[in-house]
């Protein structure tokens, strides 16, 4: 297999390479993309040293079979004709093609099928917060339909990428310090605070992230599944959390939950309050699954059950969302 990386340099670009070592994935040749910027920077996977290439409009993607794609959604719209006109399967982090009908939007451990009709070579990504959310939706949704969903998300800082986490760590210092801190990522300081705006305000009230957890899961779960969300940036490095409450078309028990969690492929649940045994960002950066606990019965709904959620945002929020999605494609012999 021959596979591109396009925005090596950035934290989910590097999420790719540890990813695609740490699964094994099948890489024959590796060619690495990105600006003008990080041209010449040399990265190093399993052992042999790559020297990243400049993003252009030519015939660099020629031979190329599954490109990763995490440049931001300009450099998508821009580059993806020049990255598919060979034939390469292109999986794009950005929001830019999302909600397209013609690019299916996945989640593996939900609509991996989708992937294997992408009319112009692409197929999307989802939302961070989305992908956590759709996973243990799914393992409901199984058991019956799920009407409503509302949730607030915990989002760490690693959401607006590594500078982001950089910029939280210096404000810590700045203030331990006794210096003002710096502020260039977020809408005001993160370090002690938290921000109820995750990306810019719509015409509803709701933020675009918000929205995208509407949008995205309806079209994920081809289902009429009604979505409301909060989501709040909190000053954690790596790692999302969300707190989850939906109305199923019947009662759902805790047992039948808990069950239905523990038995679906990416998820691990860890569910004993007596214990203290929960998800908790500090435990789940670094890790694969998404972390499921806190599942009880909605006091207020004889339909609802509400739990917690944990994933880390540039694993499986990401690049190993993308990276699993190529691995069905292999595996289901729909690869060029």
């Amino acid at each position: 297999m021959t596979i591109a990386i396009v925005g090596v340099s950035g934290a989910v670009g590097q999420e790719f390479l540890r990813v695609l070592d740490e699964r094994n994935f099948p890489v024959d040749e590796l060619i690495l993309f990105g600006s003008s910027r990080s041209a010449g920077r040399s990265y190093t996977f399993r052992g042999k040293s790559y020297v990243t290439k400049e993003l252009k409009h030519n015939d660099d993607f020629k031979g190329v079979d599954i490109a990763f794609v995490s440049a931001g959604g300009g450099a998508s719209i821009d580059f993806a004709e020049t990255i598919t006109k060979h034939g390469a399967a292109m999986i794009d982090n950005s929001s830019a093609f999302r909600m397209d009908a013609d690019v299916p939007l996945v989640v593996p451990e939900v609509n991996p099928e989708d992937a294997l009709t992408r009319p112009r070579g692409i197929i999307a990504n989802p939302n961070c917060t989305t992908i956590q959310m759709v996973v243990a939706l799914q393992a409901i949704e199984q058991i019956s339909h799920i009407r409503r969903v509302h949730v607030s998300t915990y989002q760490a800082a690693s959401g607006a990428g590594a500078k982001a986490m950089d910029e939280l760590k210096k404000q810590y210092e700045q203030l331990i310090n006794g210096e003002e801190p710096a502020v260039e990522k977020f809408a005001y300081q993160l370090a002690y605070n938290l921000i109820p705006q995750v990306d810019v305000f719509t015409d509803n009230g709701y933020t675009k992230e918000e929205m995208k957890m509407y949008n995205e899961t309806r079209k994920i779960m081809h289902s009429d599944i009604e979505v409301s969300a909060t989501c709040v940036r909190v000053p954690v490095v790596r790692a999302h959390s969300e707190a989850t409450w939906i109305e199923t078309e019947r009662p759902v028990s805790v047992e039948e939950a808990r069950k239905a969690f523990a038995e679906k492929e990416g998820i691990v649940l860890q569910d004993d309050p007596a214990e203290k045994h929960y998800p908790m960002p500090l435990f789940v950066a670094g890790r694969e699954p998404v972390y499921v606990g806190r599942i009880r019965k909605d006091l207020t709904n004889p339909n609802g059950l509400t739990f917690w959620t944990v994933s880390d945002q540039i694993k499986k929020g990401a690049a190993l969302n993308a990276v699993q999605i190529a691995e069905y494609l292999i595996r289901v012999g729909n690869i060029k």
